[in-house]
């Protein structure tokens, strides 16, 4: 079951990585061990030189990992997964494990706030480059690229703008410079979007959000579309130390078996909160895919299965607007992070992009007065009364 490619995707997530063992557990077994016996001394020489099966350290790979990991590739269409202790140690795994001193990154700038910081901030002082562009507009990513970019990373939708970014096209443009594209597939999960299918090389998640879906949980995950991908990420994945636990991997997984329920679940209570936001009088614009008059509908139907469940959107009144909506609602939380079975309302400008500056932010799209809103899995009539009754205020 969890090598069969021809699945549906609700299946995959159900069945995919595991197959019950000796114990007949229908669930993989929590292994919390940090190491592992060998038969004899020529078992663990032959593990050691990558021969034979077998596990030897957790940092290394484990059982209860290795079934997220492989859960994750199966959904993805990928050889392989790495799973790490939270996002941005995936982030951080790909550039240790990709780039060297001189070479260059192109990114979307509207992405998760602490990407562009670690690549803008830290990662520089390494002699990695980055030129951060809006994305949505492919021309841009080729204007960017140099004789040394090594890298094109896109987010779409974009974090929090929810720009749309062509997948396809990005992916030309970095083939034909000699790069890699790789896709941060966090607001969509593989239920909505799969990235390898337009061309991307490597497709990572921060698995706190959809793919885990509790709330309880932080982590990340990288996906790599072949072999060679694969050996390049292994070494420095485990060598760079940001790997995920065995409790964590086990919480994952468990989550992932209701990923596709959640995401349509989230995704159908989003498109008619969409419809009315965008005809309310206090609301000023609202940006989301599945609305026909969304900048990137067209792109985004052709690459994606659905408009999925985040929603930005600014009030006539502005900042203080908003401000007052985040605080009148009742049933929705004020709280980061998004994809979660419960819904989240948040302020980019003074919360999750807080660390770029007001310059940064504006010419990302990412207005003082825009509010993402992450739809879940509550009753959407009680979502609607929540939020129209904030909205009165």
């Amino acid at each position: 079951m969890a090598k069969h490619s021809d699945l549906g995707s609700g299946t995959k997530a159900v069945h995919g990585g595991y197959e019950p063992d000796q114990t007949g557990a229908v669930n993989p077994p929590i292994v919390q061990s940090s190491t592992f016996a060998f038969r004899d001394s020529a078992h663990g020489a032959a593990l050691f030189k990558g021969e034979g099966e077998g596990w030897i350290y957790t940092r290394l790979g484990n059982p209860t990992i290795r079934a997220l990991e492989d859960n994750i590739a199966a959904l993805e269409g990928g050889v392989h997964s790495f799973a790490c202790a939270s996002g941005m140690a995936a982030v951080n795994t790909l550039v240790f494990a990709l780039l060297s001193a001189g070479d260059h990154v192109v990114l979307t700038d509207a992405v998760y706030g602490p990407t562009r910081l670690v690549l803008e901030n830290y990662w520089s002082r390494f002699g990695v480059e980055c030129t951060a562009v809006d994305s949505a507009d492919p021309q841009n990513v080729r204007n960017a690229v140099k004789p040394n970019t090594k890298l094109v990373m896109i987010e779409t939708p974009a974090n929090p703008t929810i720009k749309i970014t062509d997948i396809a096209a990005c992916a030309k443009i970095a083939h034909d410079a000699g790069a890699l594209l790789v896709v941060d597939n966090t607001f969509m999960s593989p239920i909505l979007q799969r990235p390898f299918e337009h061309g991307a090389d490597i497709v990572m998640h921060s698995v706190t959000k959809f793919i885990n879906g509790h709330s309880d949980v932080v982590g990340g995950i990288i996906v790599a579309r072949t072999e060679e991908l694969k050996e390049r990420l292994a070494k420095p994945w485990f060598n760079l130390g940001g790997t995920m636990d065995p409790h964590q991997a086990y919480l994952v997984y468990r989550g992932v078996k209701t990923l596709k329920m959640r995401v349509l679940q989230a995704q159908e209570s989003a498109e008619r909160i969409a419809d009315i936001l965008s005809e309310h009088p206090a609301v000023a614009w609202v940006s989301y895919p599945g609305l026909p008059g969304h900048p990137g509908h067209e792109t985004h139907s052709r690459q994606a299965d659905g408009p999925g469940s985040l929603i930005s959107f600014e009030l006539t009144g502005g900042l203080d607007a908003g401000r007052k909506l985040m605080d009148s609602v009742k049933l929705m939380t004020l709280a980061v992070s998004l994809g979660g079975i419960e819904t989240l309302i948040q302020h980019p400008a003074s919360m999750t992009h807080a660390g770029m500056t007001p310059q940064q932010r504006q010419a990302a799209g990412i207005t003082d007065g825009l509010v993402r809103l992450s739809v879940g899995c509550e009753d959407c009539d009680d979502l609607l009364d929540d939020l129209l009754d904030a909205l009165k205020a």
